[in-house]
């Protein structure tokens, strides 16, 4: 798949095929294009977390599918770099390439440099990937200078460096336990990374991106299952890879894919309680175990066993897809769970086949494929949830900011938002109806005010709404229709002066008169302005 735009086609195109069959229509939205570029970018970063760790390990041990392992990084990074050129244009995302590519680069001098017992080597990779992280820091803050910190994301991307030189270095050092811890941490922190840019983007592009948030309760579950499916898929494939080279981490990469089961058996426990929790966990696991009885088989060269293993595997998908049917019977079809379990598991066993024919351009495809299909996955299972039990992913609207206007007849203060402004008029009443000048008012709350000398009138506007008023008139027009004032418009100190309430009413402000001290208060809800991301450096765990 070539580009963020061909990606998310595809992912959109299997949520099109399988929403029907698993989650009715009625449901708590887990998609919107704020989510889905959540998701996407998620899925990308995360998968260049672990294939980077891959591919170094590889590298080190001389491991005949290296160049292979590269090769599918090289294919997340053109389509990274397709993501950033579908939002900020062809030239940002060559660029963005340029940029991203060199710190592979210098991960792969790290590695060379180490297998070569190269000190020097290491230290110049180190500090080539010190300068890389500025140089992508400056290109994201750069394109994006309202809502990316450059320093924030200088910060993260330092995380990121030693997240993945640290799983690298344990690895070297054989504490395999900590290699596969780091390699997890590395794998969600990108995650959050990814949520950082993807709610800076929808910030910055607010027209494109109108539902804004890219977190709210149903669209963090998506994310979540998501995160957790895609992690399971490329565990597998690599853990079995393990076992049937013998390989020392095997143990290690196999009590990682053991610690994502519980954390998917906690999501589901989260949702549906306790026993529903373990009850998931003993089916799901039970898959693995037929996997790990595949690879054995296939190791002794055991085609009675690999047919016994994949005939459990056919078992296990009916019983995982009548679990989900039960614990969900009007949003899950257990067909189509069914149907979509078997394609991941010929997904598992179409990459580990092709692995020990060694067929390695093919076992690192079906490895990105596998790692794709848990996406639409998790997006179909999180929609049918949020569905079940709306009241728990229903997204409340934030509360809005209220703005106010505070003045007093006779003095030349106008406070607007705490921000106090000198007039040079004042308010006054005449005849009961206080007036205030229009152009100090109408700027102060973001209208643009334009005086017709000749026609004696002023024109406001305000976006949507456009008004025009005539001095020594008792009517004016709000976008072409005509309105009666009740009272004439007034010219005092060369300043055009309105009474107060029927501007303040018209444009929807409350209006609150203090008769002790004669000043007046108007009060309006606005529409809150998209809140800048999270930082990105504290995100992790």
């Amino acid at each position: 798949m070539k580009g963020l735009r061909v990606k998310i086609t595809g992912l959109l195109l299997s949520l099109v095929l399988l929403v029907p069959a698993f989650a009715s229509a009625h449901t708590v939205s887990t998609k919107g294009p704020t989510p889905d570029l959540r998701s996407a970018l998620g899925q990308l970063l995360g998968e260049h977390a672990l294939l980077a760790i891959v591919a170094m390990q590889k590298g080190y041990d001389g491991a005949p599918d290296f160049a292979q392992a590269a090769g599918a990084l090289s294919q997340n990074t053109d389509d990274l770099s397709g993501a950033v050129a579908s939002v900020y244009g062809d030239d940002a995302g060559a660029a963005f390439k340029k940029i991203w590519s060199s710190h592979i680069g210098y991960f792969v001098d790290y590695v060379k440099a180490t297998a070569a017992k190269d000190e020097a080597g290491r230290a110049k990779a180190v500090a080539d990937l010190e300068s890389y992280r500025m140089a992508q820091a400056k290109f994201f803050a750069d394109a994006n200078p309202k809502y990316f910190d450059e320093k924030a994301i200088a910060d993260g991307l330092k995380m990121h460096i030693d997240h993945l030189l640290a799983a690298f270095n344990d690895y070297v050092g054989k504490n395999y336990a900590a290699a596969y811890d780091d390699a997890k941490t590395a794998y969600a922190h990108m995650y959050m990374t990814g949520d950082a840019l993807a709610g800076g983007i929808a910030a910055q592009f607010p027209a494109k991106f109108t539902d804004a948030a890219a977190s709210n309760p149903a669209s963090d579950l998506r994310s979540a299952l998501e995160q957790k499916l895609g992690e399971h898929a490329l565990l597998a494939i690599f853990t079995m890879q393990k076992g049937i080279d013998g390989a020392p981490d095997f143990a290690a990469a196999a009590a990682s894919l053991g610690r994502n089961t519980d954390e998917l058996s906690a999501a589901v426990a989260s949702v549906y309680g306790a026993d529903a929790g373990e009850a998931f966990k003993k089916v799901w696991s039970s898959h693995i175990g037929y996997f790990v009885d595949y690879v054995k088989a296939t190791g002794a060269k055991d085609e009675a066993g690999k047919k016994k293993a994949i005939a459990e595997l056919e078992e296990y998908r009916m019983a995982q897809a009548k679990f989900f049917a039960d614990a969900n019977p009007a949003n899950f079809s257990r067909q189509a769970i069914a149907d979509s379990l078997k394609m991941h598991i010929d997904h598992l066993l179409n990459a580990f086949d092709a692995y020990v024919a060694k067929d390695y351009a093919a076992v690192y495809a079906d490895a990105r494929t596998a790692y794709a299909h848990m996406f639409p996955t998790g997006a179909v299972l999180a929609a049918g949830i949020a569905a079940q039990f709306p009241e728990k992913f229903h997204t409340a609207a934030p509360a809005p900011e209220v703005m106010k206007v505070w003045f007093k007849v006779g003095s030349d203060r106008l406070i607007i938002d705490g921000k106090a402004t000198t007039m040079n008029t004042k308010p006054y009443m005449d005849n009961g109806t206080n007036y205030i000048p229009l152009r100090y008012l109408a700027e102060g709350i973001g209208a643009k005010v334009t005086w017709d000398r000749a026609a004696q009138s002023v024109w406001i506007d305000a976006g949507a709404a456009k008004a025009q008023f005539w001095v020594g008139k008792k009517y004016m027009e709000m976008n072409g229709k005509r309105m009666e004032i009740g009272y004439p418009v007034m010219l005092k100190d060369n300043r055009v002066q309105v009474p107060v309430r029927f501007i303040a009413e018209l444009f929807g402000w409350d209006v609150a008169w203090n008769a002790k001290d004669w000043s007046i208060t108007l009060t309006k809800a606005m529409e809150t302005e998209t809140e800048a991301p999270a930082d990105m450096a504290g995100m992790h765990h």
